[in-house]
């Protein structure tokens, strides 16, 4: 069954790559720049290409206006220009004289077939074509329209329209032509669409286009689209108008805005791009609703919209203008691209010289298919052309400044290999090195280092910003000065990823691809060639050195090598086929052309070189044979299509002869024929082969005689026929027959033919030998007479062809496994040159000693390679099964593979043996991986099955094998497992796609889960995890593949998201490498694999390499490091070019691109220890995440359950370690629960068989059962449930105060008049009954009990920590609630409050992390409280004396619970997989629990159950986590109803009466009619959900987290966890916002100079404006997927108060202005590249200042949007605070009339005066301070606080300069420090009163300060459960607001001194 066999090879050396791309040219007329076919050759029907003019010269400008339909073709003839070329056109091509029409239903473009696209257009349209006036769309008899269509007169353009709209699209809408069975024939290349869509409505324009072989594609572009979608008739662009908008929420209505676009398509390059396919001509336009069209233009000419004749006359542009009725007015003044857009796409269409590029006056294109982004020629405007290539969206970028140039042939530079670089554009937007991009590959005549081909890509990882429609411009003819140049160039300039290129293709294993069969000599004999797939190999025979040639983006089909060894031919096997011809001495790419054929299977060259012959198949499957000069291809010229023919006949080989290259053979089934080229035609004439004539012939060649007179064809019957070429008959005939031996069988192999005769597959005749290759293995040299065999050699499969060498000393072979070799015939050697798989590689080890690599394929076999000489070692084939995984072991000689039948077997490489096998897995192999030390091996299956081994000794044996571990289904990956370099930690992807697991490798105990799918909260769809791997560390990383085509780096202590990779492609990334020393990050994308510069944070570059024709499975670096690999449909292996001289193993941290490390703290230490299981035992503590940054949400860190459903192998029996030690167990002195599944119809008791309540639980640990010990190990925390239902408490790094006293005269300065927002993260956190009006709901720490008719609020303090969940009783006068554990408790807080005192009666701290669910019993006499997975405690407490009556540990976790309302006793409780049923008996004054679990009904199909509420008697309603409701008798403990309610998690379920509330993580809330259930439960399981029915539906803004409604159910509120609260009407189906709050943290809060109003900023992406007197929302400005960091409002001396504005900075370095009154947007500027974090406006309000996280400081004009200075002192730091004042109090020796300051992370404090109207600005004073040094490593690095004293303008207010925490006043007088206050924490937040001289402080330990400058009093507030990170006073100083990440607190400043010198206009509060 397993051979494994040996071989020795030679080494090898390395190799160069060469690759070349060509282009055909364009041959343009003089006067219009026309193309146009050669004359054609009546036999055969090609064109010729001869040029009418010289190739330079360019279409005047002069004549680019010339109305369509104005140049007759009789014009164009007796044009001087032309001389008497176009008069023999007609009589040479047939191409009639068109007149100015339309063609006909159904005409096809006028070129004749085989032009290809080498065609021109007919006269009449060109040089443009206005399709409107050409068809007389007004008249409408050759077009259609439909619904609401109009002419009106559009104002901006001045002239008549045509208006569409409509509701529906497909109902109005104009057509041409009239019917879909016509077709409009325009053949120009270019489509330009005049139109503006409509304002807050959708469009759509459809284009049918015809391809050359009348296939119709249509093509659309619509803002209705969300993605890009391709079929093989349809392409679907969307087209992005909106502001702001995600590339995963593209469709939005048109802005209020839209102007008046020019929409340029490139039809030739979309189809070509996208489907590979030839444009042919324009067949059909459908322009449906909502839009504005003014006409349609087509033409092969690229116009610039924004240029007139006069201009580029005047200016003597080298563009082509617009023609005069295409343009749009602009009037004087004013720039083309301040009024309308211009797009144009593709791109890249046509390539422009760096000349153009500069001298072009059109601003860049930014972005997506859509608004076009113009970003003023400025240095300091940045344009951030930022994001990767199509389809989805497509993708537009780079000037438009590439004009249709004179295309002349030439060669092309000698290259290396496609490489796609990442760069930095320049930062006034344009970019000198031309950076456009397209999504194909082009061709540049610069040469790289290392010869690369470089396709300029923008930079992925940055947010693509034309995304929006608001875009500011300066005038083209702006001038910059030196300095800004000088700023441009120096200031801005990143580091690009060098060397460029990084990798250089050393050689590829692999042979053949498409087929087998081609393999040539060189002249020489000295190397071979032959193909690999889309890659051309030259192997030399001695050194073994290869050298590729890469070009083909798919698989070759032929090769073809002139006797010269001068040019190389090349076909590509994919429709339509393209050939190449190279410089062989080179490897320069001289030609590329497309072939007449559709398909390619042979070529032949002539000896000479100058005629290459084809065969192929067209469309129709007919064969097609052709004929090419190539005279001139090597002299600068082009392939010219000399003829072509049709024949009947069937063609497998044809061959031009060596002694006369018009001379050509072939032959096929039945038929041998004689070829000449004569006259421009094909001709042949068969050769009489008479009796057989039936033989299917398979090779010829001909003979080496002198007149070459002798033919010799062999055949599948093994004859071989000898064809006399004079007398076309067959001179002899012979067969090759197998020898029979006397008593035994034939002595050949299995053949694929049947008969008496040996298949003959090739030949090859020398002056001396015939050499035959037969599909029995043997390759047979015989003499020219064929008297007997002179040499054969068996081959391990059939030959597919053969070559004897120039010299006839050599034979080379090929087989249809996949080998090639060669035979020496005076040696009678063989010497085997290639081995190969013969299907895709999935998957690659490599082995760091021996330097071997193994491969596992598709073709059942494993390989192992030396990678130094990339020849075969081993083979191991295995025909039943497939092998999936494979792994070396990293110190002995061992392979280790898993294959599909579910066995992982180990091999010896030295006695070539199966070492063990082991079958631990049912389902196939889905990933194996052995740790570095060698010590454990892991394996995985498809069917979820994680295996452990130990592999230290031989042989391996299994330790662990747990189940449902690793995610079910999964393909096999070479990444689906991964160990960390320490070997410490295991990493996969499971128990679901969408979770990432990490485990103690030695003990298989979780350590950190983390649910992919919740890092993205804005996306729209679920995330899942595609391949994992770890970095070398420290720091400790993790690297996750997503299926969003992203790769997150995870921190793998506290699983937080460190940065985040796009990888771009349409498919997700499977495989990822990092190198050793961390400097470079490897992803196989696709077909391609993409280098990163990892150690860059902000920007990293990355170079792609394209060669494979196949999806790349699998990459890795080499074992040394200097050589990476990559599979797919070969073996690849590149050199990595630029490493360190020296970069010993291991010494990432040294090593030049090493990412930076940091210390860890003395809590990180502690759990690195505890993590890295020292004691050999599993870690018992919960630990406690990094501090470095909060968790992203969907991570949660600690121990998690790992032992459930595991099994343990070992050499000894009797009870592991851990069953005995009781010490280590989380919640030790907490009550076991023995759990037992209930069997079939629920009658399985636990305990003695007394009934089903029969297993008492008492309060005292003395009831313990010695069977208890069994279970211990699942005392630990579990994972968190893959559940929104279960609560999960915010990340927070800011710790309690340990020394800081919270003053109680703090009371008397500071009172909590109001809380701003929601918990959203809370769940079950509104109460609310309406009988008494009693409403509260939780904020963070506060419980807030508001009256819904006044608003007022009182706020219930006493929570360290988030309030998890509320819980009132049923009389309304107690309410519960719970906080999670803070770092200075051991377990949490419940609070019992008394509603109608406000006062906390009992604090209840029982549970140790946090509490998930409370409720109280019927009569309020118990509250059960459930403990979170982490605690998974179910405790019992008496309300009477709050003592707990019972507990009791939960098997897995529970996510709700309830009381039945019936039943006092009776409660139930869902979680995973049951349902669980307790029963309350008291004995005397003891309590008991018993209990009854319930499986979930197969039926139900969910997982988990996640909600619950009681109906009416006895049904209990559950919600379960697929969104299915289902419906349980009580009474029977059986479910006897299911429905699907929602499509997803059902988290909140209410029932009251008839009805039934549910609620989900779909933001959908439903209202059920249930009255018909009661009567179901009688039909049991015949049951049907068909008397349920809906009748309401409301959405929401977010998943619904609470609910509480009146006992109607007709009214009721919502919380969600958008942090909003809603009013729920069913009656009227509406919902009314009640409390609304952000989401996410609160960046800044700002006032209006009137006070009435102000608005804050959140990383969610929102401005708010709010109303300060009731503090309710008034407006909301969202910006997607992007965060606002700062803000600022217009000051008073802005304007009058109608036009105040609020600036906004965001993540993405934009700056956007609103207008409050306008509730509008007004304008947009991007000022910075990085993140904008402070912003403020001048004294006057006429300039914004702007600083970024780089440390830039820009100075921008609202009036102009322009940026007109740029400040860097403070490069390199974050800008903390910008504030701008009038300079009142002195000049400090500088003029202007402003005072303003900006202060930075690193401690530096820089005083400006300013003169903005006069552009002046000047340095005042500078302070620093050296950061402070701590003990430790504080979790938020103290920020540098500053302000102006209100109160002194002459005094500046710092926090943060020094080492000490304090706050000093500084004199700007004095210069220096006058004034001191100590602080007990460093501040993280000041503000000053602008009233009385008080200050407020902000700290991270959650305390709120109040200083009295003068007095020194200093009064202390609590009430935050996270850092105070913002602290503003009111302007009226009456008020003070601070913020703990998205709660705000607003607090009165009450006493004397709060309101003297406060302002008397704000409003009274409340």
């Amino acid at each position: 069954m397993w051979k494994l066999e040996g071989w020795r090879q030679e080494g090898g050396d390395r190799s160069e790559l060469s690759v070349g791309v060509d282009s055909p040219g364009q041959v343009h007329s003089h006067k219009y720049g026309v193309t146009w076919p050669g004359p054609r050759d009546g036999s055969s029907g090609a064109v010729a290409r001869r040029p009418l003019l010289s190739a330079r010269c360019v279409p005047c400008v002069e004549r680019a206006a010339v109305e369509a339909g104005s140049a007759s073709p009789n014009a164009m003839a007796k044009d001087p220009a032309f001389g008497s070329s176009l008069e023999g056109l007609e009589a040479h091509s047939g191409i009639p004289a068109l007149a100015g029409r339309g063609l006909a239903s159904g005409d096809a473009p006028s070129c004749p077939r085989g032009s290809s696209h080498l065609r021109g257009p007919p006269v009449w349209q060109h040089p443009f074509l206005n399709v409107f006036r050409h068809f007389k769309v007004g008249e409408w008899k050759r077009s259609t329209k439909e619904g609401d269509v109009a002419a009106v007169t559009d104002r901006t353009l001045k002239c008549t329209v045509y208006r569409i709209r409509g509701s529906v699209s497909a109902g109005n809408y104009i057509q041409l032509p009239k019917t879909s069975t016509q077709s409009l024939g325009l053949t120009g290349r270019y489509l330009y669409v005049l139109f503006r869509p409509l304002p807050a409505k959708h469009f759509v324009i459809h284009l049918d286009v015809a391809t050359e072989d009348s296939q119709v594609i249509r093509v659309s572009f619509s803002n209705l689209f969300k993605e890009f979608k391709s079929t093989a008739t349809w392409l679907q662009f969307p087209f992005i108008c909106e502001a702001g908008l995600a590339v995963k929420e593209l469709a939005a209505v048109a802005p209020s805005g839209a102007r008046w676009t020019c929409l340029q398509l490139d039809l030739r390059d979309i189809l070509l791009v996208y489907l590979n396919r030839c444009y042919g001509h324009l067949k059909g336009v459908k322009l449906c609703a909502s839009l504005l069209v003014k006409s349609l233009y087509t033409s092969d000419l690229c116009f610039d919209p924004a240029v007139t004749i006069a201009e580029a006359q005047r200016a003597k542009l080298p563009v082509t203008p617009v023609p005069r009725e295409m343009a749009f007015p602009v009037p004087k003044g004013e720039s083309w691209y301040d009024r309308y857009v211009h797009i144009r796409f593709p791109s890249d269409s046509s390539k422009a010289s760096p000349e153009l590029v500069q001298k072009s006056c059109s601003p860049p294109e930014a972005g997506f298919l859509g608004r076009t982004l113009q970003v003023p020629p400025h240095p300091v405007a940045f344009s951030d052309l930022f994001q990767d290539s199509v389809p989805s969206p497509v993708q537009m970028l780079g000037p438009i400044a590439s004009r249709q140039a004179p295309s002349v042939p030439r060669p092309l530079p000698e290259v290396s290999l496609f490489c796609e670089r990442s760069e930095v554009p320049s930062m006034n937007g344009r970019s000198d090195r031309s950076q456009e991009h397209s999504a194909r590959a082009e061709v540049t005549d610069k040469h790289a280092a290392g010869n690369g081909v470089h396709v300029s890509a923008p930079k992925p990882t940055m947010v693509a910003m034309a995304l929006e429609d608001v875009a500011m411009h300066e005038p083209s003819g702006r001038k910059h000065s030196r300095q800004e140049v000088a700023l441009d160039k120096d200031l801005f300039q990143q580091k690009s990823f060098l060397p460029d290129p990084i990798l250089r293709l050393k050689g590829v294993i692999g042979f053949g691809g498409h087929s087998t069969k081609w393999a040539l000599w060189t002249r020489d004999g000295a190397a071979v060639v032959y193909p690999c797939h889309a890659v051309i190999v030259v192997l030399h025979v001695h050194t073994r050195e290869q050298r590729c040639f890469l070009g083909h983006t798919d698989k070759v089909s032929a090769l073809a090598l002139d006797g010269s060894g001068v040019l190389l031919a090349s076909a590509q096997a994919r429709p339509p086929s393209m050939l190449r011809l190279w410089d062989f001495q080179t490897g320069e790419c001289l030609s590329l052309f497309r072939s007449p054929a559709h398909t390619l299977c042979s070529l032949s060259f002539s000896n000479s070189g100058a005629l290459l012959c084809g065969v192929g198949k067209d469309r129709h499957g007919r064969t097609v044979v052709m004929a090419w000069g190539t005279a001139q291809v090597g002299r600068g010229g082009e392939a010219v299509l000399l003829a072509k023919t049709h024949t009947g006949v069937d063609i497998q080989a044809f061959e031009v002869a060596f002694f006369d290259e018009t001379r050509m053979a072939s032959c096929g089934q039945g038929s041998v024929r004689l070829w000449r080229l004569r006259g421009g035609e094909l001709r042949s004439c068969p050769v009489d082969l008479g009796e057989h004539r039936v033989l299917e012939l398979t090779d010829l060649a001909f003979g080496w005689a002198q007149d070459g007179h002798t033919l010799y064809v062999c055949g599948r019957s093994g004859h071989i026929l000898e064809i006399d070429r004079q007398l076309l008959a067959v001179r002899y005939a012979r067969r090759l027959l197998p020898t029979r031996t006397p008593s035994g069988p034939l002595s050949q192999k299995q053949t694929f033919s049947s008969g008496p005769g040996i298949s003959i597959s090739s030949l090859s005749v020398s002056q001396a030998i015939c050499a035959m290759g037969s599909e029995d293995g043997y390759l047979r040299l015989w003499p020219l007479d064929f008297s007997s065999v002179l040499l054969e050699a068996e081959h391990e499969g059939p030959v597919t062809s053969v070559c004897v060498s120039r010299d006839g000393l050599r034979v080379l072979s090929t087989t249809s496994s996949g080998h090639l070799g060669f035979l020496d015939i005076p040696s009678r050697e063989y010497s085997m040159l290639v081995r190969s798989h013969t299907a895709p590689v999935l998957a690659l080890a490599t082995q760091g000693s021996r330097g071997q690599l193994a491969t596992v394929s598709q073709d059942h076999t494993v390989r192992i390679w030396d990678l130094a000489t990339l020849q075969q070692l081993y083979d191991l084939r295995s025909p039943e099964e497939a092998p999936c995984t494979v792994a070396f072991h990293p110190t002995r000689p061992a392979l280790f593979c898993g294959f599909s039948s579910g066995a992982v077997r180990s091999f010896s490489l030295e006695a070539a043996e199966v070492l063990v096998e082991h079958r631990c897995h049912r389902g196939p192999v889905t990933g194996l991986a052995a740790s570095p030390d060698g010590s454990l091996l892991f394996s995985s299956c498809s069917l979820g099955t994680l295996a452990q081994y130990h592999c230290a000794s031989t042989p391996c044996r299994v330790l662990r094998v747990a189940a449902d571990m690793v995610c079910r289904d999964a393909h096999p990956t070479p990444n689906a497992l991964a160990v960390s370099a320490d070997s410490r930690l295991l990493a996969f992807v499971g128990p679901s796609k969408y979770v990432v697991t990490v485990m103690n490798a030695a003990s298989l105990e979780e350590l950190l889960r983390i649910n992919v799918s919740a890092l993205d909260l804005a996306s729209s769809r679920l995330d899942s995890a595609v391949a994992v791997c770890f970095g070398p560390g420290p720091p400790g990383h993790l690297l996750v593949s997503t299926s969003s085509n992203t790769v997150m780096v995870l921190d793998t202590m506290s699983g937080r998201v460190v940065r985040e990779l796009p990888c771009v492609p349409p498919v997700a990334c499977p495989s990822l490498a990092l190198s050793r020393d961390a400097r470079f990050l490897l992803m196989a994308t696709d077909r391609a694999i993409k280098v990163w510069d990892y150690p860059t944070q902000a920007c990293p570059s990355c170079q792609v390499y394209v060669g494979h024709s196949e999806p790349v499975h699998a990459v890795a670096f080499t074992p040394d490091q200097q050589q990476l690999l990559s599979v797919g449909d070969a073996i690849f292996l590149w050199d990595i070019l630029g490493l360190p001289e020296s970069s010993p193993p291991g010494s990432a941290g040294d090593s030049p691109g090493a990412p930076p490390t940091c210390e860890a703290s003395p809590d990180a230490r502690q759990l690195e220890d505890t993590v890295s299981g020292a004691n050999g035992l599993p870690r018992q503590q919960v630990p406690e995440p990094s501090p470095a940054s909060p968790l992203r949400p969907g991570v949660c860190a600690g121990p998690l359950k790992g032992d459930d459903g595991a099994f343990s192998l070992s050499d000894e029996e009797g009870p592991s370690e851990e069953s005995h030690s009781p010490e280590g167990l989380h919640q030790a002195s907490s009550l076991p629960m023995l759990v037992k599944e209930a069997s079939g119809a629920g009658d399985g008791v636990w305990g003695s068989p007394g009934g089903p309540w029969d297993l008492s639980m008492g309060p005292h640990p003395h009831s313990w059962s010695s069977a208890w010990s069994i279970r211990e190990a699942q005392v630990h925390p579990s994972a968190r449930p893959d559940c929104y239902r279960h609560f999960l408490a915010r990340y927070k790094t800011s710790p309690l105060a340990k020394s800081a006293s919270v003053s109680s005269a703090g009371v008397e300065r500071l009172l909590l008049k109001a809380v701003v927002g929601y918990n959203g993260n809370g769940r079950a956190n509104v109460v609310w009954k309406p009988d008494t009006g009693f409403f509260a709901y939780t904020c963070g720490g506060l419980v807030v009990v508001e009256d819904l008719h006044s608003g007022a609020q009182q706020h219930w303090l006493g929570h360290p920590e988030e309030i998890s969940t509320l819980a009132l009783s049923h009389n309304a006068q107690v309410l519960a609630s719970a906080s999670g554990c803070s770092g200075t408790a051991s377990s949490c807080h419940i609070h019992i409050w008394n509603v109608p005192g406000g006062s906390c009666q009992h604090l209840i701290s029982y549970h140790s992390t946090a509490v998930q669910a409370l409720a109280f019993s019927p009569d309020d006499e118990l509250l059960v409280t459930l403990g979170d997975y982490g605690d998974r405690v179910l405790a019992l407490w008496s309300m009477a004396t709050y003592e707990l009556l019972a507990s009791t540990h939960l098997p897995e976790p529970v996510h709700s619970v309830a009381f039945n309302p019936r039943d006092v006793g009776e409660l139930a409780c869902v979680g995973q997989g049951t349902i669980t049923f307790w029963l309350v008996q008291q004995h005397g004054t003891n309590i008991s629990l018993q209990v009854r679990r319930e499986p979930i009904p197969e039926e139900v199909g969910a997982g988990e159950l996640t909600s619950l509420c009681y109906g009416a008697a006895p049904l209990l309603y559950c919600g379960s986590n697929a969104g299915q409701v289902c419906v349980w008798d009580t009474s029977a403990r059986r479910c006897f109803l299911v429905w699907d309610a929602d499509d997803g998690e059902i988290g909140v379920l209410l029932c009251s009466g008839a009805r039934l509330v549910s609620g989900s993580n779909t933001r959908r809330l439903r209202l059920w009619a249930v009255g018909a259930v009661p009567e179901l439960r009688c039909k049991g399981s015949r049951a049907r959900s068909s008397s349920v029915f809906m009748e309401r539906e409301l959405t929401l803004d977010g998943a619904v987290v609470s609910a509480v409604f009146h006992d109607s159910m007709d009214m009721g509120v919502v919380g969600t966890t958008a942090g909003t609260l809603w009013y729920v009407s069913w009656a009227e189906g509406a919902s009314t916002r009640l409390i609304s709050g952000h989401r996410s943290k609160v960046n800044e809060v700002v006032f209006s100079p009137s006070t009435s109003h102000w608005a804050t900023c959140s990383d969610d992406g929102s401005v708010r404006v709010w109303s300060l007197a009731s503090t309710e929302l008034l407006i909301q400005f969202q910006v997607l997927n992007q965060s606002c960091l700062c803000l600022a409002w217009s000051p008073p001396a802005c304007g009058h108060p109608e036009q105040q504005q609020v600036a906004a900075g965001y993540s993405d370095g934009t700056l956007r202005v609103f207008s409050i009154s306008r509730i509008a947007m007004e304008f947009k500027m991007h000022p910075h590249r990085a993140a904008l974090t402070a912003v403020a406006y001048s004294a006057d309000g006429q300039t914004i200042l702007s600083g970024d996280k780089d440390g830039l400081v820009a100075v921008s004009r609202p009036r102009t949007g322009m940026t007109f200075r740029v400040l860097s002192d403070h490069r390199g730091a974050l800008i903390t605070t910008i504030q701008s004042t009038n300079k009142e109090h002195g000049d400090f020796g500088a003029e202007g009339a402003d005072l303003w300051l900006a202060a930075s992370s690193d401690q530096r404090i820089s005083i400006w005066a300013a003169n903005w109207p006069r552009g002046h600005c000047e340095l005042v004073d500078w302070l620093s301070s050296p950061s402070p040094t701590l003990t430790e490593v504080p979790s938020h690095p103290p920020p540098c606080l500053v302000a102006f004293c209100p109160w002194d303008g002459a005094l500046l207010v710092c926090a943060g300069l020094g080492v000490h925490p304090e706050v000093v006043f500084y004199s700007l007088r004095q210069k220096q420090v006058v004034e001191r206050i100590p602080l007990p924490f460093f501040a993280v937040s000041l503000s000053l009163s602008p009233g009385a001289h008080l200050m407020a402080i902000g700290f991270a330990e959650r305390v709120l300060r109040l200083v009295d400058c003068e007095s020194g009093a200093v009064w202390d507030v609590a009430g935050h459960d996270d850092m105070v990170q913002l602290c503003r006073f009111a302007p009226s100083a009456r008020l003070l607001f601070s913020v703990a990440h998205s709660d705000i607190l607003v607090w009165e400043v009450t006493g004397h001194r709060a309101s003297e010198g406060a302002l008397s206009s704000g409003p009274p509060f409340g």
